[in-house]
């Protein structure tokens, strides 16, 4: 296993031997342990890892967005929940079609579709968990209720959502105090916030999905034009999937099957199992190859995905050895493909994730977003609950999978991801991003199992990724000159990514030792601990 070079910047792989957590937030991770160090198991330290990022990154996550998990526990089974939230009952394409809307604004209540992350939390605590879900909450509401130091990253996505939380009265309260946004190092409070999850934590999903947080929420929209309802948010309810996974080089790779964009994953690792590894794994033909399984990958997404309880979503074919072996023979190394399919959607959107491993090795993969840095930009005025814009992956033009519908989900683009290995957790994992996540997925995996590098060397190469609707290619600024030439030689659009590509966290077991080993992204504040 390739390790770090010692002489240059950078960090460790974290290993320890009972249990292990890796976030994108310190304070986050720092809960996790704790809560392992109570008794509690993986689930429940990922979701007080959670609750303590939609505090203190405000940006990247909250409940009022959308949260997906996948399960593992020694018996080798894996559990898939999807807590993806639904369209409003009333709410339908033709209604902002009639608007003149070809798309949906991202401030806008229609943007807002009922979160599904409290849902989730609640759900999988009461069918996996083992401490009080009350105690899992106190870590949040400690930090929401008497403040936290901002942390540098946050602070840099924080500055750059200003505009967005200026145009909403609720959120340019909160979250631009004295009227600018906070940096690294000042404190900040959300009180009705802490209020809030302290409804939770005594009553749980009740607390958020009926009574005056929901009439918050609700009554909030309603005034800015939303056709949300009460009930919209009472029979608001996730649900468990059955997994898909595929064979990659001896290891199996589960992702939430669709809604969310995990087959996509998946679907580019089967192409990069048609080509050799070999080498250096930044090289030219390699980076070609993952650039263009990433780009057709994408283009079968735009297709095909959207919610399998509204449209039909071939799976089976999306998945077939068949379809991988059509693609890869596309693929010729010596130029870009031409005329690629186009689809719609943004480039790089926030999201927190989160994976933890318990001393009994159950594995908790952990994915929380409210999509765009601070989502919609609303905040809902005596809750403290920031709104996410999720129903800004519906389209709007008819007949579309991915159209918009009542109590519909949209196309999601976030996936936890999990590895077994001999029909035994290997590894949790995950990528940040948005639309990245299922490139990242296939790249990070490919690096490790293909290349042999360890965790936190995998996670610190630099990234790029083809940016979707357009023929440009974005690329972190720590590339090769000679490599990115050569890619342009072969006709790739490059351009600079203008700021980070994703986050990423894992943990893998390591049976023959008895350890765990951890790495969490440099280019977010968090770490990974073991205890």
């Amino acid at each position: 296993m390739t390790m770090r070079d010692f002489q240059k910047p950078g960090r460790s792989t974290v290993y320890a031997r009972e249990a292990m957590a890796a976030t994108s937030h310190p304070a986050a991770t720092l809960a996790a342990t704790d809560i392992l160090k109570a008794g509690g198991n993986a689930l429940d330290a990922a979701i007080a890892a959670c609750a303590v990022q939609c505090v203190v990154e405000p940006g990247s996550t909250g409940i009022g967005g959308d949260c997906f998990a996948l399960l593992a526990g020694e018996d080798g089974k894996v559990h898939a929940y999807n807590g993806s939230g639904r369209a409003p009952a009333a709410l339908t394409a033709a209604f902002l079609r009639d608007k003149g809307l070809t798309q949906i604004p991202r401030q806008s209540p229609h943007a807002v579709t009922v979160p599904g992350a409290v849902d989730a939390w609640t759900r999988l605590h009461a069918d996996h968990g083992r401490l009080p879900f009350a105690e899992l909450m106190a870590p949040a509401i400690h930090l929401a209720r008497h403040g936290y130091a901002v942390a540098p990253r946050v602070s840099y996505d924080w500055g750059r959502e200003a505009a967005l939380l200026a145009g909403d009265a609720n959120a340019a309260r909160v979250f631009l105090p004295e009227g600018r946004a906070p940096v690294a190092g000042e404190v900040h409070r959300q009180p009705e916030l802490a209020d809030t999850l302290e409804t939770l934590a005594r009553e749980g999903r009740d607390g958020f999905y009926k009574g005056a947080v929901a009439a918050d929420i609700v009554a909030y929209l309603n005034g800015l034009g939303g056709l949300h309802t009460l009930d919209d948010f009472a029979t608001a309810a996730g649900e468990y999937a059955e997994p898909i996974h595929a064979r990659f080089r001896g290891h199996d790779v589960y992702e939430c099957p669709p809604n969310g964009q995990g087959i996509i994953a998946l679907m580019i690792l089967n192409i990069l199992t048609r080509f050799p590894a070999e080498g250096d794994p930044l090289a030219a033909d390699r980076l070609h190859v993952e650039i263009e399984a990433t780009r057709l990958a994408y283009a079968a997404r735009d297709r095909f995905l959207a919610d399998p309880a509204q449209a039909g979503v071939p799976v089976d074919y999306l998945l077939s050895d068949a379809l991988a072996d059509e693609l890869a023979g596309l693929i010729r190394l010596d130029r870009a493909l031409t005329d690629m399919p186009a689809f719609p959607g943004g480039e790089h959107r926030d999201t927190v994730y989160i994976c933890v491993v318990d001393k009994d090795r159950n594995c908790a993969s952990f994915i929380n977003s409210i999509f765009h840095p601070y989502g919609a930009g609303l905040l809902a005025p005596c809750s403290g609950v920031l709104l996410h814009n999720r129903g800004q992956s519906f389209v709007l033009e008819a007949g579309h999978p991915n159209e918009l519908a009542p109590r519909k989900r949209p196309m999601h683009t976030i996936i936890p991801g999990m590895v077994l290995k001999d029909g035994k957790p290997f590894m949790p994992f995950g990528v940040m991003g948005g639309h990245y996540q299922a490139m990242g997925h296939a790249h990070f995996i490919g690096k490790v199992l293909d290349f042999g590098l360890d965790l936190q060397a995998a996670i610190d190469l630099p990234r790029l990724f083809p940016i979707p609707g357009t023929n440009d290619i974005e690329v972190e600024d720590n590339f090769a000159p000679e490599t990115l030439a050569e890619l342009r030689r072969r006709g790739f659009s490059l351009v600079p990514s203008g700021r980070p590509v994703g986050g990423a966290q894992a943990i893998r077991i390591d049976r023959a030792n008895g350890t765990l080993a951890g790495a969490s992204d440099p280019r977010k504040d968090g770490c990974a601990l073991g205890i």
